[in-house]
Formats: structure tokens, sequence, C-alpha cells
């Protein structure tokens, strides 16, 4: 059975320690591929070696993430564009979106960085991984001008309601992220994704956010992978190879390994 983890941050500090470890783990449990988000000009670097340290397993993203955009965001996006015109391999743009769940304070801004890298995306012909926290609705209207352009990626960390899946996936191109969420006792996907073809889902861990039952509330790596696929699969009535096979596929081609 292989597994791709579809968005995962092992190049961050909580990884220094046993880093090799923690990839030796993912590879027992199945996973073949990890797909890393950037943040911000601080994580460029540690992104890039850990992506070539483990190459062909590991691939990297450009992108500014939102809570990182502030009144000097316009020097974050030109590291952003040279990164992107550096002729590193980047597989996508991310992770970008809007978050106004712990700040409001640069709303306008979040709206230019992330208006921005959606275009840049349609000029690199890349995908875009979106995170959204609080923030729907803004970001809905900023993406659909683009809904007939090509546009396609990865919505990640979908927790919202089905009216906001059906939206989303008018975008013919795009993916609804799963990751540990779907586990804990008061998640409503339970109840929205029997409504979502399982062709539409890739499978994430957000690591080392959000790690699934039984390891709840403890630093999350790509091995706990299984345990989201294990309820998804659940949830839609199918076998764990199934389910696997599927969510891989889709987050492979999305990411263009996969032709």
């Amino acid at each position: 059975m292989k597994l791709v983890d579809s968005h995962s941050h092992l190049f961050l500090e909580e990884f220094a320690e046993d880093l090799p470890q923690v990839m030796e783990r993912a590879r027992e449990a199945g996973v073949t591929h990890v797909f890393m988000p950037n943040i911000d000009s601080t994580t460029v670097a540690p992104l890039l070696k850990v992506c070539a340290d483990y190459p062909k397993f590991c691939f990297p993203m450009a992108g500014l993430h939102p809570t990182s955009v502030d009144g000097g965001y316009e020097r974050e996006l030109q590291s952003v564009r040279a990164e992107l015109e550096s002729g590193n391999a980047y597989v996508a743009i991310g992770e970008i979106g809007m978050d106004l769940y712990w700040d409001r304070t640069f709303v306008a801004e979040q709206q230019v960085v992330f208006e921005r890298q959606i275009q840049w995306a349609l000029e690199f012909r890349l995908p875009v991984v979106i995170h959204s926290r609080e923030a729907f609705d803004n970001i809905y209207k900023v993406m659909l001008p683009y809904r007939d352009m090509g546009l396609k990626g990865i919505f990640h960390s979908f927790t919202g309601t089905l009216d906001e899946a059906s939206r989303l996936l008018e975008f013919q191109g795009f993916f609804l992220g799963i990751n540990g969420v779907v586990t804990f006792k008061k998640s409503t996907l339970p109840e929205v994704l029997p409504h979502i073809p399982l062709d539409r889902l890739v499978l994430e861990t957000d690591s080392p956010y959000l790690a699934p039952v039984p390891n709840r509330g403890k630093r999350n790596e790509s091995a706990f992978l299984r345990n989201t696929l294990l309820k998804v699969a659940e949830i839609y009535g199918v076998s764990a190879e199934e389910a696997a096979e599927i969510t891989s596929i889709n987050a492979l081609k999305v990411f263009g390994i996969l032709k």
C-alpha cells in the first residue's frame, strides 16, 4: 500500500533532532512522496536542504504563508518570485491563502499577496496549495475570477461545510486536503465527506501539527498518515488499499508527478 503526504513541514525545527528516523518511519508506513509547502523567506533554505537530502521522496513548494504577511510583504513576494525563477524544481506555489483567525490587521495585504501568487501559478503553470482559516468567503471571492482559467491545486486542511466543498469543486482541477482533523471526535467531516467523491480528495498530515487520533496532541509526522487513511476508508466504506490508491494518484497528478 502506497501513501502520499500532500502537505508536511518536515523541514521545521521540530524535526531537527530525529529527521532520519522520521523519514524511515514514513517509508515503513508506506509513504512514497512528501510534498512540502514553504512558509516565508526564512524557511526556503531548510526546505530545500531536506528536499536535497531526500531526493525523489520530498518535493518543495515556493510561496508566502498568509500569517507571514505584514507591511513588508513586497520584499517577501520578491523572494518567492526569485525562487520561482531560480530553476529549483518547485512543484507548486504554496502554501498561500488567507488567515484571519489570529490577526485581521493585514487583511487587505493578505488578499493582494494571495491573488499575486495565484497569477504566478497560472504564469508558471503550477498548482496552488491554499491555506484558509476563518477566511473562506474572502478566499473564494479572490479565486472565483480564475475558475475557468485552468487554476488547479489543493484546498489544504479542509474542514468546511458541504456547501463550501461544492463551491471549491466547481474548480475542476481542485482537490480537498484531508488530515488528522477527520479523526477528531467533534469533526463534522465524517458527515460531509460521503457527499464528496473520493476522487476529489488527497491526504495530508500538516506535520508537525494536527496529529490524528490516537496520537492527537503529539508532534505529527508523515507516518501517522495511515491513521487518517483508515478513517477516510471507513467513511467511504472502501478498503484502505483502495482509498490509498485513489488519493495518492490524485496527489501525484495535481503535482505533475503523474501526467
